[in-house]
């Protein structure tokens, strides 16, 4: 049997936070106790990265969109702090196209691109468009999902009628 270290060793947190991410794992089906786990998890972890980005995946799937969006954009903040990213589109695509192998800044597409994607879902279309208009600017192998969404949302009422 895996200790709850050997578990989670990819993820830099204390035990403790690591259990309660193990428990809001195993109590998915139970909505609000895997909720209760999830936040206080993101209380005991402060701005870990790990425990962010799991933390707007699980309110994502749990069609909380609000929630997904807000810590969304805690993981941006988070790393455009650490990695000491330009607020300005202008500056900041060029630092993306040269770091984009970079895990740091895979992680910070990963979450625009999610941004981009729970503000289509918001209904927030000219800004989900611009977001995924900017990922997809950089990710030339799809990998981001940025222009399905960029693509789905500028789709004209005509060509879904053709199809």
């Amino acid at each position: 049997m895996q200790t709850i270290q050997e578990q989670f060793s990819w993820c830099d947190v204390e035990p403790e936070v690591k259990q309660l991410l193990l428990l809001a794992s195993d109590n998915w089906e139970y909505t609000d106790l895997a909720e209760k786990y999830i936040r206080e998890a993101l209380f005991k972890a402060s701005n870990n990265l790990d425990v962010l980005i799991g933390a707007y995946r699980f309110f994502f799937y749990k069609h909380q969109p609000a929630t997904a969006l807000s810590i969304a954009e805690q993981v941006l903040q988070t790393i455009a702090t650490r990695e000491h990213l330009p607020i300005e589109w202008s500056e900041l695509k060029s630092i993306l196209l040269a770091r984009k192998l970079e895990p740091k800044i895979r992680l910070y597409l990963n979450a625009y691109a999610a941004k981009g994607l729970i503000l289509a879902q918001l209904g927030k279309i000219e800004s989900a468009k611009a977001i995924s208009e900017r990922v997809r600017e950089i990710d030339d192998s799809r990998e981001f999902c940025s222009t399905t969404v960029f693509e789905v949302i500028t789709r004209s009422p005509d060509e879904e009628e053709d199809e």
